[in-house]
């Protein structure tokens, strides 16, 4: 018998018992799912893609082996850490098979990293990330307001948080407004409402203060001051922003890129506000060094002014003195040049009767003429009997 006749196609035993692929398929899937239809793995991934679809594939792999796998979208959006290629981690999921191309993948339906828990790794990324474009230098730290005139809070208004701060606030200085834009500070929305109170506040007019703040809790709770939209919120804001979150050994990603931080709510406000006593204080210091230092000028003015009396009373004497001198040698010489000396010396003058005209001639008198003689001493009238 030759083989071919085993085979014969036209004997119509031959086709049955057979199935098709889909039903193998079919059969292989029934089977992969149920068994496996729980399945936890310890992993490395590899390969991460995200298509537009929001749904994430990858490959989980160790030493020897590899199996795809698969994130729906649903599941996709509640990751708070990256996958990238070589994080080692942890899975949960179950075993599928698609059809269409017979192969099988794990569609994972929780996953955490290796040795860190997610929220743990998501923050170091994040803070990674946000380092690497600048966010966190202190270059773009903004100084805070001295005498701040309105401060806006955003936070829960029925957290002891605020009630802390506007305490502080209250006690220490009064003459600044303070208001709140109410907020969400943990739990599903928190963020989104956080990001608008922050623009809220930033078109309040004459604010020119922020206060980001809520009370302690665990990583979870403050969860939403790590979330990105809420850091870059903070870094876009035109008023400096002061961040008081948790207590003091709680770090957030806000509290990196916020101008300042505060460890606690009440520290906040000795922040952001003075203390009116301190101020109080420092005016009469102030004052009584003003008062000591107005007398000692007084005094170091009026020594001053006698010192310039003194030299000015000098100075007019020795001026007094030079033109005194200057006119005693005037006169001398005037006097020297004066008819009267000439007088003097025995010489005398004769003037016509109106005592301003001297008769220098004979020819300018004639008989009858009144002339006056003036001697060195006294005068004598006589009338003119005739000349020569």
């Amino acid at each position: 018998m030759s083989i071919l006749s085993l085979f014969d196609p036209r004997d119509d035993s031959v086709g049955q018992g057979l199935e098709s692929v889909s039903e193998l398929t079919a059969r292989i899937k029934a089977t992969l799912e149920r068994g496996f239809a729980e399945v936890a793995l310890r992993a490395e991934v590899s390969n991460v893609a995200r298509p537009r679809s929001g749904h994430v594939y990858l490959v989980l792999k160790d030493e020897a082996s590899q199996v795809r796998a698969v994130i729906w979208k649903t599941e996709a959006q509640r990751l708070v850490f990256d996958l990238t290629d070589g994080l080692a981690v942890r899975v949960w999921g179950r075993l599928s098979v698609y059809a269409p191309r017979g192969e099988y993948q794990v569609t994972i339906r929780k996953i955490e990293p290796e040795g860190i828990g997610a929220l743990e790794l998501a923050f170091r990324q994040a803070v990674a990330r946000l380092a690497a474009e600048g966010l966190f230098e202190p270059g773009r730290k903004r100084p805070l307001p001295r005498f701040p005139r309105r401060i806006v809070v955003v936070t829960s208004p029925t957290g002891a948080a605020v009630r802390d701060l506007l305490q502080v606030v209250s006690r220490r200085w009064r003459a600044s407004d303070l208001l709140i834009a109410p907020s969400k500070v943990q739990g599903e929305g928190a963020a989104e409402e956080i990001v608008e109170a922050i623009a809220l506040a930033n078109r309040v007019a004459g604010a020119d203060l922020l206060i980001l703040a809520r009370g302690g809790g665990s990583l979870e709770d403050l969860w939403p001051f790590n979330e990105e939209i809420v850091v870059r919120a903070i870094a876009a804001s035109r008023l400096p922003v002061v961040t008081a979150i948790g207590h003091e050994i709680d770090v957030t990603i806000a509290d990196l890129v916020a101008d300042r931080r505060a460890l606690t709510p009440s520290e906040a406000g000795e922040i952001c506000v003075p203390d009116a006593r301190e101020i109080r204080r420092h005016f009469e210091r102030l004052g009584q060094r003003l008062e000591a230092a107005g007398k000692q000028q007084v005094q170091e003015t009026r020594d001053r002014i006698e010192r310039l009396a003194d030299r000015g009373e000098r100075a007019l004497r020795r001026i007094l003195d030079e033109r005194r001198h200057q006119l005693a040698r005037a006169s001398a010489a005037l006097e020297a040049l004066s008819p009267l000396a000439v007088l003097a010396r025995g010489y005398s003058l004769t003037l016509q009767a109106d005592d301003a005209t001297i008769v220098r001639s004979a020819e300018e008198v004639r008989p009858g003429d009144l002339l006056h003689t003036r001697l060195a001493s006294g005068r004598i009238i006589s009338r003119v009997e005739g000349s020569a």
